[in-house]
């Protein structure tokens, strides 16, 4: 398992890794690994504004439904449409193709109350 340095984590197994004003959003290695093949990804409408910590979106997989936590505050921009027809990509590439939103975070964004790689390395390992 794989957790690049350059991503901040949640304890709920999402990552964030910010791009200018803008922020990728999506599930770690480890998440992915733990629920298994997933079947398909429910997000927000663009332009919905939520708090940090509040759900985001869906991830079902085969024998359940995971929510998804909006690691800081944001507006939802975009949603990786590709993840329709492709929702393995989370498996197969949870860092990078399988990003699931990109959101503007709000302007009091806490980034500091999130993990780095090897805080949330030591979550997985506990």
């Amino acid at each position: 398992m794989k957790f690049p340095e350059e991503l901040k984590y949640t304890k709920e197994h999402e990552w964030i890794r910010l791009d200018g004003d803008v922020a990728y959003i999506g599930i770690t290695d480890y998440a992915q690994e733990q629920l298994g093949d997933i079947v398909f990804v429910d997000v927000p409408s663009i332009g919905e504004k939520l708090e940090a910590g509040e759900v985001f979106g869906t991830i079902e997989v085969v024998k359940t439904i995971s929510d998804l936590f909006l690691p800081v505050a944001g507006e939802v921009l975009e949603q990786n449409e590709t993840l329709e027809e492709k929702p393995e990509l989370v498996n197969q590439d949870p860092y990078g193709a399988g990003w699931i939103i990109k959101i503007k975070p709000a302007a009091d964004a806490d980034f500091d109350s999130l993990l780095d790689d090897k805080e949330y390395k030591k979550t997985v390992n506990e």
